[in-house]
């Protein structure tokens, strides 16, 4: 992508170069998204393993996933709330609710709720969910979603949520699971799922508006089971 641009009003001062002002506010949002230094320089990407195993979560976590029970539900809030108000990754109303959310995330099987807490202290670190994406003839396929909380990401969380919604999905029925809004922006998302076997089946040009960035596309993945 090239050099970062410091200024994030630069177009303003150069006859409305949009182009420019996009370039500079898609760069500061990849910075957001990766936790990156704001002098940190974009270069091509390393190689990324779409066949990895699910099986390749550390061995050495400090946390385990296991089904959400009633009594999580204060901690599973305390991670969804941040990431919806952020409005960044997510197709949700950035005002929704508490009793709105709960009614969103906690599902019935076949589907389910999951968490991801800390082994010493039970501390909710990150929550998923998996549900038939569509009724009837569409309910062999599974839909999940994935929210890690800000101070705990990159200890290998929702590649380990990830992997135990593949696992449970397909343990309850599911011959596949597909995931139809994964914001473009969100690039660490999109290559994890990748990692983990998915492929972009199509995306959505400027289907999702960032706070940020404006417009942007929405990808549809998709693997078996």
């Amino acid at each position: 992508m090239g050099e970062v641009c410091n200024d994030r009003n630069a177009t303003r001062r150069i006859n409305g170069n949009v182009f420019l002002l996009t370039h500079c506010k898609f760069t500061f949002a990849l910075q957001k998204t990766l936790l990156l230094p704001a002098n940190a320089l974009f270069r091509q990407t390393g190689y990324v393993d779409k066949a990895a195993s699910v099986a390749a979560v550390s061995q050495e976590q400090t946390f385990d996933i296991r089904p959400a029970t009633p009594g999580d539900w204060p901690g599973i809030w305390s991670v969804l709330e941040p990431v919806i108000r952020e409005g960044e990754t997510f197709t949700w109303d950035r005002d929704t609710t508490e009793d709105a959310a709960r009614a969103k995330w906690i599902k019935d099987a076949p589907g389910q709720t999951f968490v991801a807490v800390r082994q010493e202290t039970g501390e909710v670190l990150g929550t998923g969910e998996f549900h038939a994406n569509q009724a009837g003839g569409g309910s062999h396929v599974a839909n999940a979603g994935y929210m890690v909380g800000a101070k705990h990401s990159g200890q290998g969380i929702a590649r380990a949520l990830c992997a135990y919604s593949l696992a449970a999905a397909k343990a309850a029925g599911f011959h596949a699971m597909q995931y139809n809004a994964v914001v473009e922006s969100n690039v660490r998302a999109v290559w994890l799922w990748q990692s983990m076997g998915f492929k972009i089946l199509a995306t959505v040009p400027e289907a999702f508006n960032h706070p940020e960035i404006g417009y942007v596309g929405l990808h549809v993945m998709y693997r078996k089971l």
